[in-house]
């Protein structure tokens, strides 16, 4: 062991209410080439898309695997939408948190309240914009939404974005570049934390040369 090693990676959740550019500024840091980080891979138990592959996209479980590992305790945070099960294998985050990488998750304000309960050490996030009006008009501008879904999407983001006060840090979505700066930085911060590493004292310790 160096005198100096950290004790494993971090998992940084990042959430926020739909439009906000999330997915976007976890695209942008990834891009960046950071050491030893990578995006987690959640487990589903629909059916894979032309293109798609085990492993990579998904974890793709038959609903008797995927229940099992729910009863196993192997979910980080699970749920059901629109009849498929979708959730964080512990396997594979820790596995890739053991080998010193940071893992990004990317996930829903529920879904980050699971992990945290599961595990108290991950980093939360909350991507929030600069001005509520700046939310709808970045919806609006994507033009695949109604003003009927744009309308209940709205109610939705006023409870989204009050859970950010459960979050350990606020990122304002001002800029997509300034915004994957400053999560960067978090990123950064967190691993510069002491109680992140184990310091063998020892090795700082001054003996005479023997002549």
């Amino acid at each position: 062991m160096s005198c100096i090693d950290r004790k494993g990676g971090h998992l940084i959740v990042i959430s926020g209410p739909s439009g906000v550019g999330k997915g976007t500024v976890c695209r942008e840091l990834l891009s960046r080439d950071m050491k030893d980080i990578g995006l987690s891979v959640s487990a589903t138990t629909r059916k894979p898309r032309l293109g798609e592959t085990n492993g990579i996209n998904y974890f793709f479980k038959t609903i008797e695997e995927f229940e099992s590992m729910v009863r196993n305790g192997e979910m980080l945070e699970f749920a059901k939408v629109h009849g498929n099960y979708y959730g964080t294998p512990k396997s594979f985050v820790f596995d890739q948190m053991e080998a010193g990488k940071d893992v990004i998750l990317e996930i829903d304000i529920q879904g980050a309240t699971q992990v945290k309960q599961n595990y108290h050490e991950a980093v939360l996030l909350f991507i929030m914009p600069p001005t509520f009006e700046d939310l709808i008009k970045r919806i609006r501008n994507r033009g695949t939404e109604s003003e009927e879904d744009i309308r209940k999407r709205m109610l939705n983001a006023h409870a989204e974005i009050e859970a950010a006060d459960h979050y350990d840090y606020i990122v304002v979505n001002d800029n997509i570049f300034d915004a994957t700066d400053r999560v960067q930085a978090i990123i950064t911060s967190e691993r510069c934390r002491r109680d992140r590493y184990i310091l063998d004292f020892d090795s700082f310790t001054y003996k005479e040369e023997q002549k």
